[in-house]
C-alpha cells in the first residue's frame, strides 16, 4: 500500500517546526528516522496531512553534558547513541541493550526521540529511560517543560506530549553514572518485538545489598511497568544472595499482564520473572 497525500515541510529552525505545528496540530506529523511511522503511514495506520522533516534541525543531533547530566537530542540514533563515549561515561546500560534493537540498518536510522514519542511497549528504550531516572524535554510555542519518564510513558502508544509539542531531547542525570544495572529479553529471534524483558538499577556495588532498585519491565503491558514489589523485597538483600534474588523476582502477582497473539497473560508473568531474575544475577 501507499500512504494517502500528504504535504511535506522541512524547517531549519526549531522555532520554525513549532510555529508550522501550531495550527491544527493533531493533522501532522514530526519525522525523525521513519523507522516506525513511514511503515504506519503506507499501512494507512496514519494518514498525517503534513510531515515535518526535522532532519534539518541540527540542534537535535547533540550529544552534549549539561549542569545536570547528559541531554540526548531527539534525533540522535541508535547507532550514534553506541559510538559516542559520553553516552558510556554516563551509563554501560546502552552497550548492553542497543544490540537487542531491530539490525544495524534499523538502528542506522532509528532514533530516540522517535521511540520516546511513539511508546511502543515493547521498546526496549522507554524502560531503560524510567531504570535510569530520565527525563523528556518538549518544547511548544508556549514553551519548554520536562517530563520524568516515570510519568511520561501513560498507555499503548499514548503518552504525556501534546499534539504541538516535540520532543527536544532526554535527560540523563548524573546520578546515573553511579548506578548498576541489569538488561535481559526475551523474543522469538534477534532483533524482533521483544516476548518480555526487563531493565534494572540501583545505586549500590556488586560486594553490597540492593539500596534503592529500580526493576522496569517491558513488552508485557500496554506501557513500561514498575515492578515495585520486587523493588521492595530486593532491598537490603546481597546482590551475591541468589536465593532472595529468585524469590524477588517472584513477587509479579500485582502486576496486570496483556496477552497477545502468541502468549497468555500467565506465560508473559512467567516469562518476565525469568527476565528479572536473569537480569539480577548477571548485575
Amino acid at each position: 500500500m501507499k500512504a494517502s497525500e500528504f504535504t511535506y515541510e522541512r524547517p531549519t529552525e526549531i522555532s520554525e517546526a513549532l510555529a508550522i505545528v501550531a495550527q491544527d496540530a493533531d493533522e501532522k506529523a514530526f519525522l525523525a528516522g521513519g523507522q516506525s511511522l513511514l511503515p504506519m503511514m503506507n499501512f494507512r495506520l496514519a494518514a498525517p496531512k503534513t510531515l515535518i522533516d526535522l532532519s534539518g534541525l541540527k540542534d537535535l543531533k547533540e550529544i552534549v553534558a549539561v549542569g545536570d547530566g547528559l541531554r540526548i537530542g531527539a534525533t540522535v540514533t541508535y547507532s550514534e547513541l553506541g559510538a559516542s563515549a559520553l553516552v558510556s561515561e554516563f551509563s554501560q546500560v546502552f552497550d548492553s541493550v542497543l544490540p537487542h534493537i531491530a539490525h544495524s540498518a534499523i538502528r542506522n536510522r532509528g532514533t530516540i526521540g522517535g521511540s520516546v514519542a511513539l511508546a511502543d511497549p515493547a521498546a526496549e528504550m522507554p524502560a531503560v529511560l524510567m531504570a535510569l531516572g530520565a527525563s523528556v524535554e518538549l518544547a511548544s510555542q508556549r514553551g519548554t517543560r520536562f517530563v520524568l519518564a516515570d510519568e511520561f510513558f501513560q498507555g499503548l502508544y499514548l503518552t504525556d506530549r501534546k499534539d504541538d509539542e516535540l520532543v527536544l531531547s532526554v535527560l540523563i542525570p548524573n546520578s546515573s553514572k553511579s548506578l548498576s544495572t541489569g538488561f535481559y529479553e526475551l523474543a522469538r529471534r534477534h532483533g524482533d518485538y521483544a516476548i518480555a524483558g526487563v531493565c534494572i538499577s540501583d545505586d549500590s556495588r556488586p560486594s553490597e545489598a540492593f539500596n534503592a532498585p529500580k526493576v522496569v519491565l517491558f513488552g508485557v503491558s500496554d506501557r513500561p511497568l514498575r515492578a515495585k514489589s520486587v523493588e521492595e523485597r530486593l532491598v537490603g538483600v546481597a546482590r551475591t544472595d541468589k536465593r532472595k534474588i529468585r524469590g524477588a523476582s517472584e513477587a509479579l502477582s500485582d502486576l496486570i499482564f496483556d496477552s497477545d497473539l502468541h502468549n497468555s497473560q500467565d506465560t508473559k508473568r512467567r516469562l518476565a520473572t525469568v527476565c528479572v531474575r536473569r537480569a539480577l544475577e548477571a548485575m
